[in-house]
């Protein structure tokens, strides 16, 4: 069985008293690793680590630090499709997707080569007489990355290498039902410059992320994962101390208005809601379809497409999407599909009587589609994370933008119309972080921020792009003059501009 350790101060380690968790093939339901859970000595073990490391490492010029990144760049790119097929072998999804997962990680390191720009600060001469005034932003120090199952190569890479850009050293803590990519990231990291204990993981549990939380040391924490853990490591890290930024959950809408292209919607619906088995915090997993003859051919569309869609192992490349990630997660999204019936809802595509052959025993779960649901239903108000879709009706567009804005969560959501004035005026009404029109994913590119609102978003910072320089930097402003002439005496009043 293989051992998954931590990587610390650059070295490998696996200790034989340690506690473990399992690793599971999802397309199979075997288990295919174990890895250890780090305890809290183990955590402070990085933090000792990573906070020594920190003081070389932001002393380098920001371009010493952006070549490294350079090399991380390239060798990703070298690595990409063994991290993706690490991606499927413990996560589940396709390799195509995978695949897809890694290079718009690699894009966000792309942009970490760039920071230099971003770090440069401003300057005014002559604030006052013969006084200027400057402005720089400078790393924290120690900071954390606190990353989920669904992404193990995106979201990490959304963290650590805009981090480590600005200056700081990193404790990566990735998801132990996915460790193996993580690691093997960090370990090119090295290989391109990074120095060791600079970047460091820590697998484990509540006990690792609670110690990264509690050390006085690490000075910023980034996560992405369910809205209540996101609360609770928001609330956890603040009252210690800790900028926090932390990505929650999401229940995405898609308007689809009356004059809406129907087969282009079709497709957008189908690629989004069930790419990865729906394990995507921008997947849509409502569509608000205005007027009944809407909702009808939308709908009819949908079981026309969703009848063709192939479920299988990411070793099949026919897949159009895996297994679910854990036993546990099937469970539980099994258990929304009997809450929707019980609640009123019309299953019209039901996934539930896939079967597999040689795969029984894996976590695979075929499109599942309601229609007529309600928002005080319990599969309409939650995140469901899998091929779940729900089909709302509603009698008009002002109805379906209330859904949206009054909906607890806020991370996408996107409207398909061809009808200009409607697009605009949702686009500055919808209470949503991020928006789309006629685009199925409303994910921001690299160098734009990615982050919701509402209860999507605990912090004042979204990810990556300009907001990400801004979270993982502070800013110190610096007010200078130089002696000319005789001193003129100690001043008493606030100093004013003349």
């Amino acid at each position: 069985m293989i051992r998954i350790g931590q990587l610390i101060n650059g070295e490998k380690s696996t200790s034989s008293d340690s506690r473990t968790g399992p690793v599971f093939n999802p397309a199979t339901g075997q288990q295919i690793a174990e890895v250890e859970l780090a305890s809290t000595a183990d955590v402070a073990e990085a933090v000792t680590v990573a906070d020594a490391a920190f003081i070389e490492w932001s002393g380098r010029t920001p371009i010493n630090r952006a070549r490294v990144m350079f090399c991380y760049k390239q060798l990703l790119e070298e690595h990409a499709h063994e991290l993706a097929e690490l991606v499927s072998r413990e996560h589940g999804k396709t390799l195509p997707d995978a695949l897809g997962s890694v290079k718009r990680g690699i894009e966000i390191v792309e942009f970490a080569c760039g920071i230099p720009q971003l770090l440069k600060g401003e300057y005014s001469a002559n604030v006052g007489s013969g006084v200027d005034s400057f402005n720089m932003r400078q790393p924290l120090g120690v900071c954390a990355g606190i990353t989920p199952f669904n992404f193990p190569a995106m979201v990490p890479l959304w963290m650590f290498p805009v981090a480590l850009a600005c200056g700081n050293s990193f404790i990566l803590k990735p998801s132990e039902k996915d460790p193996s990519c993580p690691l093997r990231m960090v370990e090119l990291a090295h290989e391109a410059g990074v120095p060791p204990g600079v970047l460091n993981v820590v697998n484990g549990d509540k006990e690792a992320v609670d110690a990264l939380l509690q050390d006085h040391r690490v000075k910023a924490v980034s996560f992405v994962g369910s809205s209540p853990i996101a609360q609770y490591i928001y609330h956890q890290g603040a009252a210690n101390n800790k900028r926090v930024q932390a990505l929650g959950g999401a229940k995405n809408h898609m308007i689809v208005m009356p004059d809406a292209e129907t087969d282009r919607t079709v497709d957008a619906l189908i690629g989004s809601a069930f790419g990865s088995a729906g394990e995507r915090c921008m997947a849509i997993s409502i569509a608000v379809c205005v007027g009944d003859k809407t909702a009808d051919r939308i709908r009819d569309g949908l079981l026309e497409a969703t009848s063709k869609l192939n479920v299988g192992p990411y070793t099949d490349p026919d897949a159009d999407y895996g297994p679910l990630n854990t036993k546990a997660h099937l469970n539980k999204v099994l258990g929304y599909l009997d809450s929707g019936e019980q609640e009123g809802a019309k299953l019209v595509a039901d996934g539930r009587d896939i079967s597999l052959q040689g795969y029984e025993e894996g976590y695979f779960l075929g499109p599942c589609i309601f229609d007529h649901v309600k928002t005080d239903m319990t599969i309409y108000k939650e995140e469901i994370f899998g091929p779940v879709l729900g089909i709302v009706r509603t009698d008009e567009y002002g109805e379906a933008l209330s859904m949206i804005n009054n909906h607890a969560l806020g991370n996408g959501a996107t409207l398909f119309t061809s009808n200009g004035g409607v697009a605009r005026h949702f686009l500055e009404r919808a209470n949503i972080g991020m928006v789309g029109v006629n685009v199925p994913i409303p994910v921001p590119v690299a160098y734009h921020s990615f982050g919701g609102w509402k209860q999507s978003l605990f912090g004042d910072h979204s990810m990556h792009g300009p907001e990400g320089v801004r979270f993982y930097t502070k800013l110190k402003t610096a007010t200078l003059t130089w002696p000319a002439g005789e001193n003129a005496g100690p001043e008493f009043s606030i100093p004013v501009l003349s």
